[in-house]
């Protein structure tokens, strides 16, 4: 079974856990995903039935991300 775990620190990071956990508490049929802080650190933890399941998810967590820290980033005006 295939797993990843994703770290990231910054002033974003609670920000993520809070806009990703709804996401994250859907289990899946293939995959299983938690979100959490430790310490400044968002974690990301991803179970996946597969390898292909792991790369779905995989590309739609790192989407979350991306798309939280770009928000983030447009309303403190530092595009």
């Amino acid at each position: 079974m295939p797993s990843a775990v994703i770290r990231i620190s910054g002033p974003s990071a609670a920000n993520l856990v809070s806009s990703v956990e709804p996401e994250a508490r859907r289990d899946l049929l293939r995959t299983h995903t938690e979100i959490r802080m430790d310490g400044d650190e968002a974690v990301l933890t991803i179970s996946a039935a597969d390898t292909s399941a792991m790369r779905a998810a995989l590309n739609s967590f790192l989407e979350c991300v991306m798309v939280t820290e770009n928000i983030e980033r447009i309303t403190k005006g530092t595009q």
